[in-house]
């Protein structure tokens, strides 16, 4: 698949990839025409309406998101937030805080000013504050490379960045038990190069909090990537050491796919989706959802990667059963990684769709 990438910085957040958005997908087949329509004869949405902020129906998340962005309203998403500290739902509490975060660092963020203002020792405040200026400084760097970042840019991003330690320690002291503030340091040790015993000492401190947290993974694997400050071995030999030592459900079965797809992606051929061991790696993390709650936070952006592999490898009807269960929704890794998630995902979603019509 040959892609471009560009000079935006995009937050998958349904797995918390971190990277270079690209600007083109899956190019279109001759039958697309026609498949967009079997697809809509079975009730699936055009890329006009899929939501492209989250990656699978969550009513309370999007109606907070709906209020600060509409109303300026903080209260919706003081009372998600509040919920997941009281049932100590850490994956959740994660997921929440870096939606909330990027929405009041992309928008007006006004609602989290009062926020704090109205409740200035907020605990739930403190993590959307520190994820939001995270993503601030972040938005400020832009998503070029290095070379084509400007001084005043790298100034911009070191300053507000350096900001987010302050904020993220403070996060961490009013809820000592929450991985969260930890999870969020990663993007602060990706973006000053932390050496390897750093990241061991924040890796530590989540795995202490919360052994299985999916969306510490694949941050930490963001920073195990050669590309940041690991290596291809490094960052494979993360992804198989967590998916061998995880229980089923806990998703991290599917963590190798997402370095496979970091590490192949762009050259891969047909046969090489096929090939026994990437067969494998896809049954596993098959394995690993079916035994999941089905309330888990992650499940979701789960089922986006494993449609678009079971399309690439040819297994329609199996992809199709997993694009049903989360159309409508593309805020998810890989569609999150180009610049028109919504066309891309519909683009495979419809292969899907011509190839299971044709296998009956």
């Amino acid at each position: 698949m040959e892609v471009t990438r560009v000079i935006v910085i995009a937050v998958a957040v349904a797995v918390g990839v971190l990277v270079y958005r690209r600007i083109a997908g899956a190019p279109p087949s001759r039958g697309a025409a026609a498949a967009a329509r079997e697809a809509e004869a079975l009730g699936l949405l055009p890329a006009s309406r899929q939501n492209t902020m989250v990656s699978g129906p969550d009513p309370e998340l999007e109606r907070a998101l709906a209020a600060a962005a509409a109303r300026g309203d903080w209260e919706p998403a003081a009372r998600l937030l509040a919920a997941t500290r009281e049932r100590r739902d850490w994956q959740r509490r994660t997921r929440y805080a870096d939606l909330l975060g990027d929405a009041a660092a992309e928008g007006d963020g006004a609602w989290l000013d009062a926020w704090e203002a109205a409740r200035p020792d907020d605990p739930d405040a403190a993590v959307v504050r520190a994820s939001s200026t995270i993503s601030l400084a972040w938005l400020l760097r832009g998503g070029a490379w290095a070379k084509d970042t400007s001084a005043e840019q790298f100034a911009g991003f070191h300053r507000v960045l350096a900001r987010s330690r302050d904020e993220i320690a403070r996060a961490a002291e009013l809820v000592p038990d929450d991985p969260t503030p930890y999870v969020f340091e990663i993007r602060p040790a990706l973006g000053f190069g932390y050496p390897h015993d750093e990241m061991h000492r924040i890796w530590k401190e989540i795995t202490n909090r919360d052994p299985y947290h999916f969306g510490a993974h694949t941050g930490a694997l963001q920073y195990w990537y050669a590309k940041w400050r690991g290596s291809k071995e490094l960052a494979e030999r993360f992804t198989e050491e967590a998916a061998a030592a995880a229980p089923l459900g806990t998703l991290l079965k599917a963590l190798p796919l997402i370095a496979w797809w970091e590490h192949h992606d762009d050259d891969a051929k047909a046969a090489d989706f096929r090939s026994p061991r990437l067969v494998a790696l896809v049954d596993a993390a098959l394995a690993d959802v079916a035994a999941a709650p089905p309330d888990h936070p992650n499940v979701p952006g789960v089922r986006h990667l494993l449609a678009y592999y079971l399309t690439r490898q040819g297994r329609f009807e199996a992809a199709l059963e997993q694009f049903r269960l989360v159309d409508g929704y593309v805020g998810a890794f890989p569609w999150s990684c180009y610049s028109d998630p919504g066309a891309v995902y519909c683009r495979w979603r419809d292969t899907a769709v011509r190839g299971a019509r044709r296998g009956r």
